[in-house]
């Protein structure tokens, strides 16, 4: 095991921890476009660039449409390419967010997590990630500023992966972490540097008969994206498919060399379980939330109460059989979507984690939360009833609501 590094403790909000990580990862190529409460990142990033602090391409582009092309056009010819958005800048991306990740480019993105419009709403929650969920990104939210800076250096190892090449984003609640002033550990330059290290590329056949880098070389042509008709357009996909199965993996070794190197752990690196190993009730909720759970598990703890929290750090690609073996013994189960699926009986990841515990020996009674909507604060209190809530679920055996709302006036 290495020694833990000797780190700087810098005050930083969480679109700044994105930045200053960016920086140190060597980035050659950065294309954004301005939108509420991600702006903070690509301004101070840019700041990186007209200070002299980084030798990276900023590219200031007229729409998110623009930023992500540029970005995937970027990484194509072999650069290391980071973007940002939030809200409707990644609601404009979406056509190019399946091109992205259908062409097998490991851009990184951070999304500082805010709700959709209309009515309009610049505050946080995990709509805009979350209709993006089958994109073909893997999506990575972080529960602190420390957790978006160490994510964000790890993100890029990940997509970068020779097993991997997918693109990645990190989501961090907007303003709750993206304007949140929190001390963050920070890693020297150097050590990021080596940690990240130099992209790789796969090799692949060119129609010349050379075996070759994968990215787009005047002396080496090849074609990314091109028309692929029936007969070869499935076998993309499931490769696709096979690269994020892959990720569980990857994600698990890079998050665990980065915490040889920081001290650092977020659980496995797809999950982080807290006071669940002898929990009858328990929360499974994704970002800030979750520091508020553990105090409230904390609470109840020295209450007398069995109660813990399972937070999802890795929704894509989604940790089903880490899932079912940390609930498989809880007895009633409260899973908290900052977002909701009109129609679909339940939040997203209220319907994975029901997917995930389907097949269980003895899976757990379910209750979606439905909270913190366009920014709505959720507090300890409410978090507290949720748990006595399923404390009488979990005795009478049955769930008469299996989709509540946490906080809505009546």
């Amino acid at each position: 095991m290495r020694n833990i590094v000797k780190q700087e403790t810098l005050g930083l909000n969480g679109d700044e921890a994105v930045a200053y990580a960016v920086k140190q990862a060597d980035v050659d190529v950065v294309a954004a476009y301005p939108i509420t409460p991600q702006t903070i990142i690509v301004e101070k990033f840019s700041e990186y660039v007209a200070n002299g602090e980084v030798d990276t391409e900023f590219v200031c582009t007229e729409s998110e449409h623009s930023a992500i092309t540029a970005c995937l056009a970027a990484a194509a010819t072999g650069a290391r390419t980071f973007t940002a958005s939030a809200s409707a800048g990644l609601a404009l991306m979406h056509e190019m967010l399946f091109v992205t990740s259908g062409c097998r480019a490991p851009v990184v993105m951070a999304i500082a997590n805010r709700a959709y419009s209309a009515p309009l709403n610049i505050h946080g929650d995990h709509s805009d990630a979350m209709a993006q969920r089958d994109s073909g990104w893997i999506q990575i939210y972080a529960e602190n500023a420390q957790e978006v800076y160490d994510s964000v250096l790890q993100a890029f190892r990940i997509a970068e992966h020779l097993d991997v090449q997918l693109p990645t984003m990190v989501g961090l609640d907007g303003f709750t972490l993206s304007h949140t002033l929190e001390n963050v550990e920070v890693l020297p330059d150097e050590v990021a540097h080596e940690f990240v290290g130099v992209r790789q590329f796969p090799k692949v056949l060119t129609h010349e008969g050379k075996t070759v880098d994968y990215r787009l070389d005047a002396a080496n042509p090849m074609t990314m994206g091109p028309i692929a008709l029936p007969n070869y357009y499935f076998e993309f996909k499931r490769q696709q498919e096979e690269a994020m199965n892959n990720a569980l993996m990857i994600i698990r070794q890079v998050h665990d060399e980065y915490g040889e190197l920081s001290g650092r752990h977020y659980g496995n690196g797809l999950v982080e379980s807290y006071r669940l190993k002898d929990a009858e009730t328990a929360i499974v909720c994704l970002g800030s939330t979750a520091g508020t759970v553990k105090t409230v598990v904390d609470e109840l703890r020295n209450e007398g109460f069995k109660v813990g929290l399972l937070r999802i750090r890795a929704f894509r690609p989604f940790p089903a059989h880490q899932i079912a073996d940390e609930l498989g013994k809880v007895k009633a189960l409260g899973v908290m979507d900052r977002c909701i699926s009109f129609g679909g009986n339940g939040g997203p990841l209220s319907q994975e984690v029901h997917h995930a515990l389907y097949n269980a020996k003895t899976p757990p009674l379910i209750v979606n939360y439905i909270y913190g909507l366009g920014g709505r604060d959720t507090n300890p209190s409410q978090i507290r009833t949720i748990f006595e809530e399923l404390k009488k679920v979990s005795t009478a055996k049955n769930v008469e609501e299996p989709v509540k709302y946490v906080g809505l006036r009546g």
